[in-house]
């Protein structure tokens, strides 16, 4: 059977043999008592690559993000986040429905807002307005094309909310992507941010978990909030070493994926019914305008599928294709020749 090329989503990638070794050899214990090693040695070295004081193993970054929310607002308060992000878009209104807080969305582009922009949206400190509690940034920025919010202008946002005492919190999940193309570390990026959330099942290659990282004070509300959520693990020990595996083998690799990205995008983007923006192909993710096809987003993406490509849709008026660690460069290029064949 002719095998699939999958740029779904970095998601899709599969443990290798060692990544599976790592797995089977882990010394585990109960983590809901604190005793399970390998989950202790994940948090541990994660704090100290995120510049936190603690840090805690979780299922998911959906579960990591609203663990933060919960932590750092109270009922009836207003978190502010980019239209796009993942937070308002893909976590099914978890805001509203486990923390009872309203979202005001801000339009960015690129998925970038400035502080300028927020200053005109923090509420008025009058009693029949919500509290303005917590600004919400997502780095890199997945509905905009894996795109990274420029660091001169989290500066100045931390700098700001701070002075206001409003609380900044960090979607990470692709952090890694952003600190490996522009060379700064995931610390400094984190120094930034009351709470950071990172991702180890994205471009990293783990099977499943996300981590979340901030202060002790912080992170003792954290842990009673996932286990309220049903994130308490036992034996988690196993997806743990999954986890440490792909960051200390995994991280350095994703320059390839970047690589990958803005080759494939170059390519496609000479196709005359096909619109990409090379400016917007940053790290893993390309977009792909396809209105000059007089085609519908089912449609296209149905085509990709009979001819052995998986693709989902980005935006409403784009595809969205995403390298990752099991998609190598050969495959990139027939990727490539098949959409000549059908786009050219």
């Amino acid at each position: 059977m002719k095998k699939f090329i999958d740029l779904r989503s970095d998601t899709v990638t599969k443990p290798s043999q060692q990544m599976r070794e790592a797995m089977m050899l882990a010394e585990v214990g109960d983590d809901v008592f604190g005793e399970d090693t390998a989950t202790n040695l994940l948090q541990e070295k994660m704090a100290k690559m995120l510049g936190k004081e603690k840090s805690l193993f979780v299922p998911s970054g959906s579960m990591s993000n609203q663990i933060c929310i919960k932590v750092h607002t109270e009922i009836g308060d207003e978190i502010i986040c980019e239209e796009g992000s993942h937070i308002f878009n893909y976590e099914v209104a978890a805001p509203t429905v486990l923390s009872s807080v309203q979202v005001k969305t801000i339009k960015g582009v690129g998925g970038v807002f400035t502080l300028e922009e927020i200053k005109k949206h923090i509420r008025p400190k009058v009693y029949y307005m919500p509290t303005t509690k917590l600004i919400e940034i997502e780095n890199t920025h997945n509905r905009a094309g894996g795109t990274i919010f420029p660091i001169d202008e989290i500066k100045k946002i931390s700098e700001f909310v701070k002075s206001e005492n409003i609380k900044i919190h960090l979607d990470g999940a692709r952090l890694w992507n952003a600190s490996i193309e522009t060379g700064i570390s995931l610390k400094e990026y984190a120094s930034y941010f009351d709470s950071v959330s990172v991702c180890f099942s994205k471009g990293l290659g783990a099977p499943v978990g996300s981590l979340l990282a901030g202060s002790f004070e912080f992170m003792e509300k954290a842990k009673k909030i996932r286990k309220l959520f049903g994130g308490g693990m036992r034996q988690c020990g196993i997806i743990a070493a999954a986890a440490m595996y792909a960051v200390e083998n995994n991280f350095e690799r994703l320059k390839e994926d970047h690589k990958k990205a803005k080759f494939f995008a170059e390519e496609i983007s000479k196709l005359n019914s096909l619109h990409i923006d090379l400016e917007s192909v940053q790290t893993n993710i390309v977009l792909i305008e396809f209105e000059k096809t007089k085609k519908s987003q089912v449609e296209i993406l149905n085509l990709l599928k009979e001819n052995k490509i998986l693709l989902t849709s980005g935006n409403y008026n784009s595809l969205r294709a995403v390298f990752h660690l099991d998609v190598d460069m050969e495959e990139v290029k027939k990727g490539i020749e098949i959409f000549k064949m059908l786009f050219e």
